[in-house]
């Protein structure tokens, strides 16, 4: 099995929790997802360019799409990705939700 049909896999779970979360109008904050995305997407890309370049991981080329984000493979950022919308999703659906203002009294 390919990373990226192993990524495909993964990332259609994640697809389908992020969809129940908008259906169930509980849906994460994205601007804040967007936000982390842009720091843990970089994080990803220094710190697997440091682990393949020592080699401490490698990867069978076979096995991958041959894009490459400096050494890093582009699949290693999937688990990344994954992540970011899984994450707050599943933790907006299993919030309890608050009663409003004028419910409390």
């Amino acid at each position: 099995m390919t990373y990226t049909l192993l990524n495909i896999v993964f990332l259609g779970v994640v697809v389908l929790v992020a969809v129940a979360a908008v259906v169930a109008r509980r849906s994460p904050r994205w601007r804040a997802i967007g936000l982390a995305a842009v720091l843990l997407l970089t994080m990803t890309a220094v710190f697997d360019n440091v682990i393949i370049g020592t080699g401490l991981v490698a990867y069978d080329d076979s096995l991958i799409s041959g894009l490459r984000i400096g050494l890093a493979p582009i699949e290693d950022f999937a688990y990344t990705v994954a992540a970011l919308v899984l994450l707050p999703a599943v933790w907006e659906l299993l919030a309890r939700r608050r009663p409003r203002q004028d419910e409390r009294s």
